[in-house]
């Protein structure tokens, strides 16, 4: 007799079937099959790249009156708009999360480089978690998405192996990332390579090793990856470039397409530009080029009166700048190749930008000893070396870390004044590239005033995608930022940002309907309101006349918007992005540490928590055999550091102070059993003693050598071998990452006193006095 079926209804104590949009009886005959619905993108949504460089000015490409060929540039140029009305932060950080989020950069909480973390709502310098970006908007609404290149969006503090991850590219709307997590690194031997989630351990890079060509490897191979596996799903493409910040270096060839193209100075160069910015219509023809910087600590010398020694010098820093932004623009051309190959180019929206103005960071000759130069810590003595000689031909490759002087930014930023780190033009007013052949018409120019929050919300009105106003179920911060799509359709379209606030270090601007305030902020003087200049930008957009005192009113009424702006945008308190001292969690980062053979190289800033601004010791045990040798501990590169290694049977120290290398040999190492102990321990003016023992026997020691602070040594400590850049370049080239062929047991760091110029150390040394008196 046949089975008859019996209909059963879900018992109510079952769990598991809400929300199946199908049916389920007791048995599969009595159910009906169904899927979630797939995420997925309209069809037909364009893909989206967007490039951002780093500290490049307003004239450095050729849309906007360069004379280094950008042929891919102008590509894009030529098939979409220049906006050359286009704001951003004064520095880094704060420009990435701005673009980013769409936020104010206060308000996303980066006032500043994701360098310090003083303790206020406005430094957090992480993305919080009521905040959505723009590849976990666009991820969400079925998007690949890709970063390369420099994020800086993550504090220093939790960039290392141990830390929460939250704050990484993945964590916040990636699918893959390759590149690294700081703010600068070198362009021949990176620190830290970063892939996903996981640090790249890479004891040698090949000797043709070039950063730029690396990432774009790497993003090719993404969208190509993509493509092979998904026909349809668009994706979206952050590449941020580590060029044109320094250490400056660029690929051999490449400087030499440019040998003595820039033999006739900055002010040749400036002009020059400035006039093709006329013929282009970037400017209008009644827009003049101001004198040269003349500020004390902006100014900048007439090329003509250089001597010839130094204007060969200064020229050479510019090939050098200059074969950097070609490869910057070949990059592009790989991208754009490769999306067309795909025939997906005309559907493709492209960003070209950069995150603030060229820089002065080089100081007025120049650096090659980038790290050096980059140490801003109060009471550095007057006799502080803040350069290394060297020779000419090698400024621009592996063993420098140069930037060029800072005629060549005022040139970058032409034809506005100052630099990176201020609100006047030239700190905030950078090229802006916007090509979709299938959604914009080619038109030209835009002159209409917009700014880098705006480019979010331009992206998805672009692609026709809302922003879901919620993260992870819960809401987020509403966006600053406006979009400009109405410009991209017609020129006679009026500015879509009206208003905006800006303020970094205690320099602070504010624009209105093309009324501009701007303030050039001595440190350590009061935050009043005499400082503020007044600039009608509409017709003197390079902020040369100020009516301060032909409209105080105007000026007043500004002044007070700016107030109500910096309140409403967690601006306050201001100088607090120069405040010294860290959170006090950070205190398990100098705790000492016993390092393993085999352990991936220590990142840098949780190295650097060992050992800078005060004494340390390193205790490395071994069992040393005849003819054994190899690194045993490292700690830099060529920018700064310190190792020791055993060669020819002899124990050695190199002490690279910013490039000039100093040395102490211990003598023989006998077999056996050893001890090898290096200390340094801090001495006033910024000086250290180093010694070297064995087996507690002092085998060599020198004194007074220069500390290492600021940002050396850039990269991390390693145990065993010197991975990436050498400290050493002559052991580097004898040996490479020279192994060490004994058998090491480990390396011990302690951290010692902590010197008494310690800017947190002075710190609470006058808070405490301040207390005492009051």
């Amino acid at each position: 007799m046949p089975h008859e079926s019996i209909t059963v209804g879900i018992s109510p104590h079952a769990r598991g079937y809400e929300g199946f949009p199908g049916t389920v009886g007791r048995t599969v005959r009595d159910s009906t099959r169904a899927w979630p619905r797939e995420r997925r993108a309209p069809e037909g949504a364009p893909n989206i790249v967007v490039v951002l460089l780093d500290d490049m000015g307003y004239s450095d490409i050729g849309p906007f009156g360069s004379e280094i060929p950008t042929p891919n540039l102008d590509r894009i140029a030529g098939r979409g708009l220049s906006l050359s009305n286009y704001h951003t932060t004064p520095v880094c950080s704060p420009a990435r999360a701005a673009m980013l989020t769409g936020l104010n950069p206060h308000r996303a909480g980066f006032a500043s480089v994701a360098n310090s973390d003083p303790g206020f709502p406005n430094m957090r310098v992480e993305i919080d978690e009521d905040v959505a970006t723009l590849p976990e908007v666009l991820r969400s609404q079925g998007y690949a998405t890709f970063g390369i290149g420099k994020w800086h969006l993550t504090r220093d503090a939790l960039m290392n192996d141990g830390a929460p991850k939250h704050t990484w590219p993945l964590q916040r709307g990636f699918d893959r990332y390759y590149g690294t997590l700081e703010g600068c690194n070198s362009f021949f031997h990176p620190n830290r390579l970063v892939r996903d989630n996981t640090p790249l351990d890479v004891a040698e890079l090949p000797d043709d090793y070039y950063l730029t060509d690396d990432l774009t490897d790497q993003a090719v191979s993404m969208i190509k990856g993509l493509r092979a596996n998904d026909s349809r799903k668009p994706f979206f493409l952050y590449f941020a470039h580590h060029a044109m910040h320094g250490p400056l270096g660029a690929k051999p060839e490449d400087i030499e397409r440019f040998r003595g193209q820039y033999d006739e100075g900055w002010d040749v160069i400036r002009e020059r530009r400035h006039a093709r910015q006329v013929e282009l219509g970037i400017i209008g023809p009644d827009v003049p080029l101001p004198p040269r910087n003349a500020e004390p600590g902006f100014d900048v010398p007439e090329w003509d009166s250089l001597s010839a020694e130094e204007r060969d010098l200064y020229a050479r820093y510019m090939e050098v700048y200059a074969a950097m932004v070609h490869s910057v623009d070949e990059s592009l051309g790989r991208i754009l190749d490769t999306v067309e190959a795909m025939g997906e180019l005309d559907n493709t929206i492209v960003v070209f930008t950069s995150d603030n103005g060229g820089t002065a960071e080089g100081g007025a000759e120049g650096t090659r000893s980038y790290f050096s130069r980059f140490v801003h810590i109060p009471g550095i003595p007057k006799d502080w070396e803040a350069d290394v000689a060297r020779d000419l031909d090698l400024i621009g490759g592996p063993r420098t870390m140069v930037h060029y002087p800072r005629g060549w930014g005022m040139a970058s930023n032409t034809p506005f004044r100052f630099y990176k780190g201020q609100t006047f033009a030239g700190g905030v007013r950078v090229p802006f590239l916007i090509s979709w052949p299938d959604g914009i018409a080619a038109g030209g120019v835009r002159d209409q005033y917009q700014y880098v929050t705006d480019v979010l919300p331009s992206l998805l009105d672009l692609a026709g995608l809302q922003h879901p106003g919620e993260r992870n179920g819960l809401p987020t911060k509403s966006i600053d930022g406006f979009s400009f799509r109405p410009l991209t359709e017609s020129a006679a379209a009026p500015s879509t940002h009206t208003e905006q606030y800006a303020e970094f270090g205690g320099n602070r601007g504010f624009y209105r309907d093309g009324w501009k305030i701007v303030t050039n902020h001595a440190r350590g003087t009061p935050f009043d309101d005499g400082e503020w200049e007044l600039y009608d930008v509409r017709s003197d957009p390079n902020e040369l006349h100020n009516l301060a005192d032909d409209e105080p009113r105007l000026l007043k009424e500004l002044a007070e918007a700016w107030e109500d702006a910096a309140w409403r945008n967690t601006v306050f308190p201001l100088g607090a992005s120069m405040l010294p001292g860290r959170r006090p969690a950070e205190e398990e980062l100098a705790r000492p540490v016993r390092i393993l053979p085999g352990t991936p190289k220590l990142e840098r800033y949780r190295s650097s928590r060992l050992t800078s601004l005060r004494s340390f010791a390193v205790e490395i045990e071994l069992e040393h055999g005849e003819g054994d040798e190899g690194v045993l501990v490292a700690h830099g590169d060529q920018g700064g550091g310190y190792s020791v290694y055993v060669e020819g049977g002899r124990v050695l120290v190199a002490y690279n102070e910013y490039g000039r290398m100093r040395a102490i040999d211990g003598g023989e190492l006998a077999p056996g059993a050893r001890r090898v102990e290096l200390r340094i321990d801090w001495r006033p003016d910024f000086r250290v003693d180093v010694r070297l023992l064995v087996d507690e026997a002092e085998a060599g020691s020198l004194c007074g050598a220069w500390m290492l602070v600021g940002m050396a040594p850039f990269s991390g400590i390693d145990v065993g071998l010197n991975r990436g850049g050498p400290v050493h370049w002559e052991v580097y080239e004898r040996h490479g990452s020279f192994p060490y062929s004994g058998t090491l047991h480990h390396a011990t760091w302690t951290p010692g006193e902590v010197a008494d110029y310690d800017p947190a150390q002075v710190f609470r040394a006058e808070i405490e006095t301040a207390a005492f008196y009051d």
